[in-house]
């Protein structure tokens, strides 16, 4: 960051010249600051800017538009983890631009009310909503997030896009607004449990309408009015499917439809600034574009913050984020201030319901021209009707409420927030002498938001299903209806007993019997419910000790997990660059990969994911790191795939999509093959395993001629495979004896040798078919054998290579490399063979037979 440009560089090519890019402002916030006592990061030299710089340069900018009546939007951009939530919402006592905006609105307005004139009135009310997966869910209503499909986006003739029956709350002060944003936070932490939807793959948008009324000098009663949109958009690198780049699935994903809109929406309005004709803007296109309209290209004033990583590994997305902020600076706004009298408005409210009325009375429809062909106008009509009567409702809502005085709203509001700040106050009470769970989430902003409390006797967990009900419900995946019970003797024990085929995990490891539990014990109830147990009594003992444990974090929790689940030896500790990109890549998929299983184990697909890691020498290089990838089993026809870690992510949340609909009681929620996210091809091409020929010989003119190991990933034996490699004349027939002591005295000569792959003996039952595939040296396209049936095939391949003449380059090649022969393979469709087991039986029947070989080998030694 040099001054209010942003330079940045490619690691990988230190000697090019950097990227160069304006904006108005370059923040670095990456290092150089101290933390206070209470936790504020504040600057150790100028280079740092904290949250109160940001604010004093974006924030009140913000506000200044608001009073002047101006819409104003601010939005911000980036990849997860970049610093998106932390600058507009903040953590702790870091407070982002939204608290801080709303903080200093209320102050500005009490100190208006205490020198106002008669008729001058502030008002401001508050709304909170998420799009998921183009689905539309009300934040301060939690029986939104239950609505099908999600809460309806209609169109306003005047107004434009608004989101239909999102509850907006009247707040008079920063202690309610931050109760709201709490509350909104509380609902989408549950939200984020119950429907696998962490916060880095949905958009918030909180709005506030801030409404000035006051006499002008006709004394006339006047209008100003302003809405403020404050967004916080999901990860950027979900925009890509994930990578999966060619998964013919990757266009049915709509998780990422919203983000890739904007970008076009933001490419289409930069062009229509610099003079383009006929460029349409598709706003249409996804949810969260046709909300932003005006923020985008409309009668609103709009910043945008892009937050980027200076992770090396994280230069493509970097670069990527910077581009979409530099053709954003292009786009042009019309603001206008929303100023008009209060009774015009009314007046105009009154003719536009006038004229709904006589549309309804002449049966909903405009006149129109007589319809030619069958049909099909009845369903048009109806739906033109219901949208008339919507518009005809909330206009007169809206002429209701501007006619009731905001004494009135807020004397019924008032009522209300009492209550909240008595219930807030009792929890916290309780929750210093009564034991409690406390949530953890990948985002920090959702952890501590869901507490459960587990009084004196016994405490029943479980889902909705559950008759009678359960003290504390719990929903999402693998939830049985009676899951666990925890027993408190009032004074300092507390038990956690796991009821019969559910899944407890306590501090990684999985229980089945009576375990006491402790503070700050991690609890993982089914596969979604990550919790910490909260001991107050044990608390205060540690402390007594000096012995007090710190409190785990999601990441610790899920490294425990994996740890715990024979994942140790790849997660403890590597100090290299690539082990710790390794780690972190594990706890990141295994988490994931019990989720797929969980869903699989719902809806009974018959599946079942494994962690698996590709070493470099597997897929043919020297070094480099290795691979974290998934092994999909489908345990109803006995075939195996394996997917990279971008497919298994962009399947995974189709499947969580999947999943949702099956929730929601949707008929149609499994889907044909082609599209269904647990389907693989029997017939597709999988990886059997390899060979590595080393050529040394031939670069010593000898014929090499061996039967050698094919072996999986893991590297166990898969069978074994015949190849030669000959030196020839150039008409192919046999050389005499011609061998060389030094290789170099093969440069600058030709070279003339043949490989063959002649057969394969002993591979695995289950492949109908294989073939061979490899590339010699600086090949660019794969030589493949034919393909042929059996355990034990006969490919007699053979391929003659010429190099004329043989260079330095090539001899180094033969006596330092290996040519990777992989083997590919058809698998047998078994579909329909054994008994009809679900999928959950077919699991734990595989589970038994490797206990029961694990006992035979250890009787065996």
């Amino acid at each position: 960051m040099i001054g209010s440009s942003t330079e940045i560089k490619d690691p990988e090519n230190p000697n090019a010249e950097p990227r160069k890019f304006a904006f108005d402002y370059s923040y670095w916030s990456h290092d150089d600051f101290t933390e206070r006592a209470d936790g504020y990061l504040e600057p150790k030299s100028p280079k740092y800017a904290d949250q109160q710089i940001v604010f004093n340069d974006l924030g009140l900018g913000v506000l200044d538009n608001a009073w002047m009546g101006y819409n104003t939007s601010l939005f911000a951009y980036g990849q997860t983890g970049s610093g998106k939530s932390y600058s507009m919402v903040g953590y702790g006592v870091n407070k982002g631009i939204v608290p801080l905006a709303c903080e200093e609105l209320f102050s500005a307005i009490e100190k208006k009310r205490a020198g106002a004139k008669e008729g001058e009135e502030y008002q401001v009310t508050f709304s909170m909503l998420e799009i998921y997966n183009e689905q539309v869910r009300d934040l301060l209503n939690p029986a939104s997030l239950k609505i099908k499909g999600g809460l309806k986006v209609r169109q306003h003739s005047n107004k434009g896009f608004y989101v239909e029956q999102l509850m907006t709350v009247p707040v008079n002060s920063y202690t309610e607004i931050d109760s709201k944003i709490n509350e909104g936070t509380k609902n989408r932490t549950v939200a984020s449990t119950n429907m696998n939807a962490t916060s880095s793959r949905a958009h918030t948008i909180v709005a506030i309408n801030f409404t000035q009324k006051s006499p002008n000098a006709a004394g006339q009663s006047m209008t100003k009015t302003s809405v403020i949109n404050l967004v916080d958009l999901a990860g950027s690198e979900r925009a890509d499917a994930t990578g999966a780049t060619g998964d013919r699935l990757k266009e049915g994903a709509g998780i990422n439809q919203s983000l890739s809109t904007l970008g076009n929406c933001i490419k289409a309005l930069a062009d229509m600034s610099q003079g383009k004709k006929s460029i349409i803007v598709p706003f249409r296109d996804s949810v969260l574009t046709k909300l932003l309209k005006n923020a985008l290209g409309g009668n609103s004033k709009t910043i945008m913050i892009a937050a980027l990583s200076p992770a090396d590994i994280n230069y493509d997305e970097t670069l990527s984020t910077l581009r979409f902020a530099d053709r954003a600076k292009a786009i042009k706004t019309q603001a206008v201030v929303n100023e008009s009298p209060t009774e015009k408005l009314i007046r105009e409210l009154r003719e536009e319901n006038a004229r709904l009325m006589d549309m309804l009375k002449s049966g909903g429809t405009m006149p129109a021209a007589p319809a030619s062909g069958g049909g099909g106008g009845g369903d048009a009509s109806e739906e033109m009707r219901k949208q008339m009567e919507d518009e005809l409702r909330r206009n007169q809502e809206e002429m209701t409420a501007m006619q009731e005085t905001w004494q009135q709203k807020m004397a019924e509001r008032e009522k209300e927030f009492q209550a909240e700040i008595e219930a807030t106050k009792q929890k916290k009470e309780q929750q210093k002498t009564i034991p409690h769970f406390w949530n953890l989430n990948e985002d920090p902003s959702l952890t501590a938001m869901i507490i459960h409390f587990t009084p004196k006797g016994k405490t029943r967990l479980g889902s909705s299903k559950a008759n009678p009900p359960p003290d504390i419900m719990l929903a999402g995946l693998s939830i049985q209806p009676e899951h666990a019970l925890v027993e408190y003797d009032g004074k300092k024990k507390v038990t956690l007993l796991p009821l019969p085929g559910a899944k407890v995990v306590l501090n990684g490891n999985e229980i089945k019997e009576k375990k006491e539990l402790h503070h700050n014990d991690r609890v993982l109830f089914g596969s979604t419910n990550l919790f910490v147990f909260h001991h107050p009594q044990d608390f205060a003992k540690q402390q007594k000790d000096n012995k007090t444990v710190p409190s785990p974090s999601y990441d610790s929790a899920q490294e425990e997990i994996a740890k715990n689940s024979g994942l140790s030896k790849f997660t403890s500790g590597g100090k290299s660059k690539d082990d710790l990109i390794l780690q972190e890549d594990l706890i990141e998929m295994f988490p994931m990969v019990s989720e797929a299983n969980a869903i699989s184990e719902e809806l009974d697909k018959k599946c079942k994911f494994e962690l698996a890691l590709i070493s470099p020498q597997a897929r043919g290089k020297k070094d480099g790191r290795t691979e974290v990838c998934v092994k999909m089993r489908n345990l109803g026809n006995d075939t195996e795939f394996m997917w990279d870690r971008s497919k298994f992510i962009n399947r995974k949340f189709l499947m969580q999509e999947m999943y949702q609909d099956y929730v929601n009681g949707d008929d149609d929620w499994d889907l044909p093959k082609e599209k269904d996210p647990f389907w693989e091809d029997p017939v597709t091409e999988v990886h059997l395993g390899s060979v590595h020929v080393y050529l040394q010989s031939l670069a010593y003119m000898m014929e090499l001629e061996e039967s050698l190991q094919v072996t999986d990933y893991r590297g166990i034996e898969q069978g074994r495979l015949q190849v030669e490699i000959v030196p020839c004349k150039k008409d192919g027939k046999e050389l005499d004896d011609e061998y060389v002591d030094d290789p170099e005295e093969l440069v600058g000569k030709d070279l003339y040798f043949k490989v063959k792959v002649q057969n394969a003996r002993g591979l695995p039952s289950r492949y109908s078919s294989t073939s061979c595939k490899y590339k010699l040296y600086l090949d660019d396209e794969a030589t493949t054998t034919r393909e042929v049936a059996g355990m034990n095939p006969e490919y007699g391949h053979e391929k003659q290579y010429t190099f004329h003449p043989v260079t330095k380059q090539f001899v180094d090649y033969l006596q330092n490399e290996a040519l990777l022969i992989e083997v590919w393979g058809r698998q047998k469709d078994g579909t329909g063979s054994g008994a009809p087991l679900n999928t959950r039986e077919l699991v734990t029947r595989e589970m038994s037979m490797v206990d029961l070989k694990t006992k035979v080998v250890k009787q065996e030694v």
